[in-house]
């Protein structure tokens, strides 16, 4: 466990054995201890993980880091409903209608103002480079099984070899069996990092360092891809970039 002791804890990665062995969270915030997983904090916590990202404001995949800490969501339905007021008796007095009076009109409610515009890219960020051959089928917050997908999906090849996109370390290479399969994830400093999933085979090692354009796997389909694909994503401090905004145009 030594090896993740700086990296990123992605949701159900292979610590999941260590996870059923301890028992549930009772206290309203928890810290995240080395071994944890996101799916296995959510099932001691009894809640789903989509519940639990919103209450803590972590997207989709779930990226923990050691010494965060979480707060558990509260439950829906919790809250006690009033009482429905009793009805009069029949027998009881009526009093007239009083007549409806006209009331002003509400005055408009001023326009919102308008959100300052986001910088296309950080003037620090690396130079990314395409990580794989073919065309992009899911775009940067477009709407995935209904969730807003957090990178782009590039369909391609069985075998098209999958390089790092720009320099960094291998901070995780590994199956994440809840969605992305097989992953890898490379710190370029900075709190920038690039995740690789839906691989096939993989060839590098956590703790590895590669160069930009330097292979670390070949396409395949594993996770919930269907057909051959890479799902690629750019982060700073575990907010989700536009990796096409940081990316070469293509011809």
């Amino acid at each position: 466990m030594k090896r993740l002791a700086a990296a990123l804890l992605f949701v159900a990665a292979p610590l999941a054995a260590q996870q059923g062995a301890r028992g549930p969270i009772v206290a309203w915030t928890y810290t995240v201890q080395a071994g944890d997983t996101f799916s296995g904090i959510a099932r001691r916590w009894g809640v789903d993980m989509a519940a639990l990202g919103e209450a803590n404001g972590i997207p989709s995949p779930y990226v923990i880091r050691i010494g965060q800490v979480l707060r558990r969501p509260e439950l829906k339905g919790s809250t006690s409903k009033p009482r429905p007021a009793p009805s009069p008796s029949p027998s009881a007095t009526q009093t007239p209608t009083p007549k409806a009076v006209p009331r002003p009109a509400p005055s408009p409610r001023p326009a919102p103002s308008p959100r300052p515009p986001l910088p296309l890219r950080e003037s620090d960020a690396p130079r990314l480079q395409w990580p794989t051959e073919g065309a992009v089928v899911t775009h940067f917050g477009e709407r995935v099984a209904g969730i807003p997908s957090n990178g782009i999906d590039l369909a391609a090849l069985y075998g098209t070899k999958v390089r790092a996109a720009a320099a960094g370390t291998v901070i995780y290479a590994g199956k994440e069996p809840e969605r992305f399969g097989q992953l890898i994830i490379i710190d370029h400093g900075g709190g920038f990092v690039t995740a690789y999933a839906y691989l096939g085979s993989m060839t590098v090692k956590e703790g590895q360092i590669v160069t930009a354009r330097e292979r670390i796997a070949l396409v395949g389909k594993s996770g919930e891809a269907t057909r051959p694909t890479v799902h690629f994503e750019l982060r700073r401090n575990n907010v989700p970039r536009n990796p096409e905004l940081y990316l070469p145009p293509r011809l």
